[in-house]
């Protein structure tokens, strides 16, 4: 069983895995002998495809998973933020910061309970209050009571709560799992701000490249345990494209030799083949016997086998050496997206909206109508804080909601796609196949659409797989392949939060789909680098 202790040995170093191996509880081996050593005020990236194990390593060096094997040392208690699923609505707000004993003994000794037990709670933090209250006001979460539910709170205040739990407990060390998941643009600023400032270690897992650029030293977690990167993200993506073209450039070499050596086969077999015929009308001419001649001619053929042995054990080994770099290669280099572009005409009006506003009891949502046009081919970003009416917007734009003041008149006929960040337009009581072959409005055929899931990196045994195993990128590439199933793409493509599931990889693929996408471009984001990888051009920003 593993070790895991406070305080490790050398001075300066916050927190040591030393040949640490972790089993699922089902017995599956996430990593073994894995090493990591993170020194005194490190600020960590942690990245790694979705399955590596980030989470399960943030939480190892928090002492909440125990390690099969080997040692987990930490310089002190390390504070874990988690990511939110809701997993916290039965607990106070109190609770799930860990402050809810120190809170009642505190009162408790204000009621006059002056007990031993009290005082050793209370730890002599007589401005745990003070600090909670400060620490709120910080992450604007004015009004939030100590008592309230979890329940009550959206996922962006959920997510500030634990951040604010930094600045009451103090740490030395924070593990953050996907910490900007839920927060808008002013929200993520506090969060890297806060980073860059602060004198602590840091653990990072998350897939906004925003904040990881705000991050000193990368750590990929892959298949062979941990690869250091002494840089930033675009410093890592930078070594990533210099290992990748590298990668082709071996790849490119291993077909050509590949090539060379079935052509030398070939000729070398011909040779053989002419020399054989040759030899065998001069053994005629000169009357050999018969038993000679099949002596001679089952020597002709031990040579030709003993040939093509040399030869194709030379080509399967060219073979299994371009496989395995094959293997190497990224999902994104692996996939073709192939998208047809929308039939209509660059700079048509698709929406003209004037002042347009919509209340819920009776209140506008907005403190001044919104007007804007959207044109065939633009890219657009719809911004403004949780809470602004985003949503409302994206409905009214679908027509499935009509605004209660002001004018939005949509162009006849226009196909739109709505993608949510669940993807929701996949079904999950179908399988991948039916998913697909549901968009199959070309009329191609079994075959030709099992082709499409293949470039989607989806092969013969994921086709009867249910929709509702799959992960969030897996749902977001069978989005994507079912809209090159369509005999033509979609006029109006609507993204919210379409990188809140995603790891990085997957975010890369849908970056690289929406590139190649000529259509029109909604998207509701806080990912600012995602934003400007997608080269939108407008933005709509709403005031709520």
């Amino acid at each position: 069983m593993g070790f895991y202790s406070y305080s490790p040995q050398k001075k300066g170093i916050m927190i040591i895995l030393q040949d640490i191996t972790y089993l699922h509880p089902n017995r599956d081996l996430l990593y073994a002998d894995l090493n990591l050593v993170i020194n005194k005020y490190d600020k960590i990236a942690l990245i790694g495809n979705n399955g590596a194990g980030k989470s399960s390593l943030l939480n190892i060096m928090a002492g909440n998973l125990q390690v099969s094997k080997g040692t987990v040392k930490t310089g002190s208690k390390p504070y874990y933020v988690p990511q939110i699923f809701g997993q916290f609505n039965d607990y106070t707000v109190a609770e799930a910061l860990q402050v809810q004993d120190k809170l009642k003994s505190l009162k408790e000794i204000l009621d006059g309970q002056l007990t031993d037990e009290n005082l050793a709670l209370l730890d002599n933090d007589w401005a745990i209050e003070e600090r909670c209250q400060e620490a709120f006001a910080h992450w604007k979460l004015d009004g939030l009571r100590l008592d309230q539910k979890m329940e009550n709170l959206s996922g962006g205040q959920k997510t500030k709560v634990f951040l604010a739990g930094i600045r009451i407990h103090q740490p030395e060390i924070v593990l953050l799992d996907e910490p900007s998941n839920h927060l808008d643009a002013w929200s993520r600023e506090r969060l890297y701000n806060d980073i860059l400032s602060a004198r602590k270690t840091f653990v990072v897992v998350s897939h906004d490249r925003t904040l990881l650029n705000h991050l000193s030293v990368v750590f990929e977690l892959g298949q062979h345990g941990i690869t250091v990167y002494g840089g930033n993200y675009d410093f890592y993506t930078a070594q990533k494209t210099i290992a990748a073209e590298a990668l082709n450039q071996a790849l490119k070499s291993k077909e050509k030799a590949l090539r060379k050596a079935k052509e030398v086969e070939k000729d070398a077999l011909e040779r053989q083949q002419k020399l054989d015929a040759r030899g065998k009308k001069k053994q005629e001419k000169a009357g050999v016997p018969a038993i000679f001649m099949n002596t001679l001619r089952n020597n002709a053929e031990k040579s030709t086998s003993k040939m093509k042995g040399v030869h194709a054990e030379k080509i399967d080994s060219i073979s299994h050496e371009l496989g395995q770099l094959r293997k190497e290669r990224s999902d994104i280099d692996k996939m073709k997206m192939d998208f047809n572009h929308s039939g209509l005409h660059k700079g048509k009006i698709l929406i003209d909206a004037r002042d347009l506003n919509f209340g819920y009891d009776s209140k506008p949502l907005w403190k001044e109508g919104l007007s804007f046009q959207v044109s065939s081919g633009a890219r657009m970003a719809i911004r403004g804080e949780n809470g602004s009416g985003k949503t409302t917007l994206i409905k009214m734009i679908l027509g499935q909601l009509e605004p209660q003041s002001g004018r939005m008149e949509r162009s006849a006929g226009v196909k739109a796609i709505y993608m949510d960040q669940d993807y929701s337009l996949i079904n999950p009581e179908l399988k991948v196949y039916e998913q697909a072959e549901q968009f199959n409005s070309g009329a191609l055929q079994e075959h030709e659409i099992k082709i499409r899931l293949n470039r989607f990196l989806f092969t013969k045994e994921d086709w009867d797989k249910p929709c509702r195993a799959l992960s969030g990128g897996e749902k977001m590439r069978l989005m994507l392949c079912s809209l090159t199933i369509g005999n033509q793409a979609p006029d109006l493509i609507i993204l919210d939060e379409p990188t809140n599931n995603l790891d990085i990889q997957n975010i890369e693929i849908l970056t690289a789909a929406v590139n190649e996408y000529e259509g029109t471009l909604l998207v509701v984001s806080h990912d600012a680098y995602f934003l400007k990888q997608i080269h939108v051009e407008h933005d709509l920003l709403i005031n709520h």
